[in-house]
């Protein structure tokens, strides 16, 4: 009777002892072999947050103010004959085609726009003459080659697609003009000339600026 007793004794032990280590077991594998809702929860928000801050960054870097591009394309500026005759002919550029904007109708900040082209490039063109004169230079009064070449393609839109291309067209030439002043700036011994280019520069800028800004709206 008493064998009896202690090996049912023991038989409950060992089921104990079996329970306790599927537990414990079972445990351990909850905490390193799976994920848990917490965990899931705090990765995904950093996943979020990274998300977020990346597209944060990528506004503020589309937001930047425009500025010359030491690596971007230049007009002919070899010297200061060269640079002046690029400088009267990227005056003209922005003149005609803010004309042919105005004469196709278009309105509102495309409008603005233009009209500030016509005045600030007329006023800047009239300060380069005498410096111009001074240096025996003889300033173009029209477009250059390329321009005279898409005219008539620009002739031949209408509405929002002029408008479109014509917003577009001013944000390409404003940062090529942009690169061209800030880069003879380095280059000029002509004091009258690099006066006239720090008066120059700041306008033209605004006007990247400008442009950038409502060709993004027309996006």
């Amino acid at each position: 009777m008493k064998r009896l007793t202690l090996s049912l004794f023991a038989a409950s032990l060992l089921a104990l002892g079996a329970c306790s280590t599927t537990d414990t077991n079972t445990g351990d594998t909850s905490a390193t072999g799976s994920t848990t809702p917490e965990a899931s929860a705090t990765d995904s928000a950093s996943m979020t947050a990274g998300t977020d801050a990346a597209g944060m960054g990528a506004m503020a870097s589309a937001d930047a103010p425009a500025a010359p591009d030491p690596n971007g394309p230049t007009a002919p500026h070899a010297d200061d004959a060269d640079f002046m005759k690029s400088a009267a002919h990227s005056d003209q550029n922005e003149i005609q085609l803010s004309k042919m904007a105005l004469a196709k109708g278009v309105s509102g900040e495309a409008k603005t726009l233009a009209d500030k082209m016509i005045a600030d490039h007329t006023k800047s063109t009239a300060a380069l003459k005498p410096i111009a004169a001074s240096a025996k230079v003889t300033l173009p009064t029209d477009m250059d080659a390329e321009h005279k070449a898409l005219a008539p393609t620009m002739e031949k839109l209408s509405g929002k697609e002029f408008e479109t291309k014509y917003l577009a067209q001013m944000v390409t030439d404003h940062q090529k003009t942009a690169n061209t002043l800030a880069a003879h700036k380095a280059m000029t011994k002509n004091t009258a000339l690099s006066g006239w280019i720090d008066t120059t520069l700041p306008v033209v800028v605004e006007h990247l600026n400008m442009s950038h800004k409502d060709s993004n709206m027309k996006m």
